[in-house]
């Protein structure tokens, strides 16, 4: 997990690493997530893990800043898509998704102009997926407050 040590955080800043880690290790075929505000900052993330080994522990999969990379393209499908929105007198994005040959990106609202985002494998379930996003967005929708987001970018920049 690329979230900071816990220690000092807020009930609510922990809960929400809490969160992240569940859908992480709990539904098949994730492989990153990150979270990341309305001015496309990164607020919490995971980095792809290997499973631990008997030669060792697990150690991440990705390339290094993976979850810089998720978090700069969830930014930038969201902005694109909430364009595509008004453009076409759509309302509110409320869910994006992009299927690839070796992977799918799904991105999600969360509130204010966060953004949910999740790479995953090209087999996953993409409704399971999902349905484990708004799981999340519900859970975390009214807890990401601008002093929890304001917590949440201090303690990234910290662990960077």
């Amino acid at each position: 997990m690329n979230a900071s040590s816990t220690y000092g955080l807020s009930t609510q800043a922990r809960n929400l690493q809490w969160l992240l880690t569940d859908l992480v290790e709990e539904v098949p075929g994730v492989n990153s997530v990150a979270v990341v505000s309305s001015d496309g900052l990164l607020l919490l993330s995971s980095d792809p893990v290997a499973p631990d080994t008997p030669d060792g522990p697990a150690r991440p999969t990705g390339p290094r800043g993976a979850s810089a990379d998720l978090a700069t393209i969830v930014s930038g499908l969201g902005s694109l898509t909430t364009g595509a929105a008004a453009l076409m007198d759509g309302g509110a994005v409320k869910q994006t998704m992009v299927a690839m040959e070796h992977g799918s990106v799904f991105v999600m609202s969360i509130s204010d102009g966060s953004l949910l985002g999740v790479h995953a494998t090209p087999d996953c379930d993409m409704s399971v997926v999902a349905y484990h996003m708004a799981l999340f967005v519900g859970r975390a929708g009214h807890v990401l407050t601008p002093e929890v987001r304001s917590e949440l970018r201090q303690s990234m920049e910290n662990t960077s």
